[in-house]
């Protein structure tokens, strides 16, 4: 335990234990960073003008509190910054692409929801903590709150602070090990002795930036939510633009693009065992997951993170990738069986991939084009 005498280096020592406790939890890295966030609230406040966040109205309603880590939690003083990675023992991600019939669900929804796992995990560390913080000499004792992608958090900005990654061009936290990682983090009174950042390594790279399907990088470092695939099939909640539904391909759940071509991807290695996939998602034909009723999607996307998403955008997202795959009598037949649903979003999805399969028909016509 720690006495009054020996403050700053009582700090940095319990500083030391919280890794090594985080390193017990499975947590591939841990560092601390300052809540101060000065440095980063112009390039937020700047996306937001400039729309880039799209209907995430959230996003614009919670700058607030994201620019204010003491909103969040009064006084505090430090973040503690958790890494924890995800990449799944899965068919491989480009098999998958390539094949038309199959859905495309990004890798890190394919297990279980990661909001539980690192929650849980982030919770047993505080437990820790209190326990070998209490005799620390703070007056009226010290607080902390607990956070996994679940309030307005800048969280690639404190793993950058942290030491524990850097923000990647395509404005992901990237490592010398990859991107296939959560990011968790405690708010916390306590003084601790904030870790540097490393240097960034992505040099010249632009790959992400080439690669995306839909260009939503506009710029390193810079996305315009409004054309990624990820929000698109998750956050929106109305009709995919037209325009870019050709561009979703088979990707019905998120996209990966801007990671499986990262370099630094190469060197990744399999993730918590928490995040294998469940039910065959890592490479299920379309036509199968078209079928499933309501009480099947709730079922089997018990405890996955894809279950916020409402059978129906679900469905309208495969609708899309089904309008996107080659001809086949198959995929027509299942498209028409739900051609009459209640949900006029829906319908309109259905009949446009209808239309797009009319149109790659061998008995297709000048006009069906």
């Amino acid at each position: 335990m720690l006495g009054q005498a020996d403050g700053h280096a009582g700090y940095a020592e319990l500083a030391g234990k919280i890794r090594e406790w985080g390193r017990e939890l499975g947590f591939a890295a841990i560092g601390i960073a300052s809540a101060d966030v000065t440095a980063a609230a112009p390039w937020l406040l700047r996306w937001l003008a400039l729309g880039r966040h799209g209907e995430m109205d959230y996003m614009a309603k919670q700058a607030s509190l994201r620019v204010a880590p003491e909103r969040l939690l009064a006084g505090t003083l430090s973040v503690i910054s958790v890494r924890l990675p995800y990449w799944p023992d899965a068919t491989d991600a480009e098999q998958v692409l390539a094949d038309g019939r199959l859905a495309y669900v990004s890798r890190y929804a394919l297990g279980r929801d990661y909001h539980k796992t690192v929650r849980q995990r982030l919770q047993r560390l505080v437990d820790r903590l209190r326990q070998e913080a209490d005799a620390l000499p703070l007056p009226g004792g010290f607080a902390c709150r607990v956070f996994a992608d679940s309030a307005p958090v800048l969280e690639t900005e404190f793993a950058r602070q942290s030491g524990i990654a850097w923000r990647g061009k395509h404005t992901l936290s990237l490592t010398r090990s990859g991107s296939w990682h959560f990011l968790g983090e405690i708010y916390t009174t306590l003084p601790l002795p904030p870790d540097r950042p490393i240097d960034e390594h992505c040099g010249d790279c632009r790959r992400c930036l080439d690669v995306c399907p839909t260009a939503a990088i506009v710029a390193p470092y810079e996305v315009d939510a409004r054309r990624c695939i990820s929000y698109l099939t998750i956050e929106l909640h109305g009709a995919i633009p037209v325009a870019l539904r050709p561009l979703i391909g088979n990707r019905i759940y998120g996209c990966d693009d801007c990671q499986l071509c990262c370099p630094w991807n190469r060197f990744a290695r399999l993730g918590d065992p928490d995040f294998a996939p469940r039910h065959g998602l890592d490479a299920a034909p379309l036509t199968a997951l078209f079928a499933w009723n309501a009480d099947e999607f709730a079922q089997r996307l018990a405890g996955s993170p894809i279950r916020r998403i409402g059978h129906t955008r679900w469905l309208r997202n495969i609708a899309v990738a089904l309008g996107n795959a080659d001809y086949s009598p198959v995929v027509v037949a299942a498209l028409t069986a739900r051609r009459d649903d209640p949900s006029p979003l829906l319908r309109e999805h259905i009949a446009w991939a209808l239309a797009q399969q009319a149109a790659k028909s061998p008995r297709a016509t000048p006009d069906d084009a």
